[in-house]
Order: structure tokens, then C-alpha cells, then sequence
């Protein structure tokens, strides 16, 4: 597949994820690599829909403890369909596997981006 599809590929699938206000900092060929090979490659394979992979990946961050991607990922996935709720199951989830303390912090970060839409919603 031409470069450029793969790319105009990660641009769509970026917006759709983030919205044109949440695109985290990236420059140059990081960003190159980032929209052109993570989102137009990786997040655009048949197999899984797009609910699905935000799903599995902030699970994989919740697991990881890396809060800033986390807060990232959990607003992308609600940004695709991702219910609260299931945000919650995943959480209790994995509690069980990856550790209370994953878990518990995992859905402070959500919590707290709760807060910051809700606030942007009675704005």
C-alpha cells in the first residue's frame, strides 16, 4: 500500500479517536510513523472494529499504569462508542488480572475525565 494512503488512512482514524482538539504533540517523522503505522496500519485491520481496539488498548494502559495515554485512550474510545459503563466492567475486570491497584487507578483517570466532560457539557 502506497505511503500516502497509509497516512491519509492514520489522519481519519486520528479524528475520529481524538477529535481535531486532542491530538497529543508530535513532530515530524514520529508523527509520520504514529499516524502512518499505528493508526493507518495497526488501528485500521479487519478482525476487530475500531470500539473493540480502544477497548483492548486502554485496558492494556490501565494494566501498564500509564495514566497520560490512558486519559488519551479512554477519550478516544468514548469518542467511538465506548460506554461508561463498559469503561467500568473493563476496570472490575481487570482488577482480577492485572491488580487492585491498576484498577482503582485506572478509574480515577476516568473519573476525572468524566469530570472534564461533563464540565465541558454544562458550559
Amino acid at each position: 500500500m502506497a505511503y500516502e494512503d497509509r497516512l491519509e488512512r492514520g489522519k481519519k482514524r486520528l479524528a475520529e479517536l481524538m477529535g481535531d482538539d486532542h491530538v497529543p504533540p508530535m513532530d515530524g517523522e514520529f508523527m509520520e510513523l504514529t499516524v502512518g503505522h499505528v493508526l493507518g496500519d495497526i488501528w485500521t485491520r479487519s478482525g476487530l472494529e475500531l470500539r473493540e481496539r480502544s477497548l483492548i488498548t486502554c485496558a492494556a494502559l490501565t494494566a501498564l499504569g500509564k495514566e497520560p495515554q490512558l486519559k488519551a485512550h479512554l477519550r478516544g474510545a468514548l469518542n467511538v462508542g465506548v460506554s461508561r459503563e463498559a469503561v467500568e466492567e473493563m476496570m472490575i475486570h481487570l482488577a482480577h488480572y492485572s491488580g487492585w491497584p491498576t484498577a482503582v487507578n485506572g478509574m480515577r483517570v476516568a473519573h476525572e475525565l468524566y469530570a472534564e466532560l461533563d464540565g465541558l457539557d454544562e458550559g
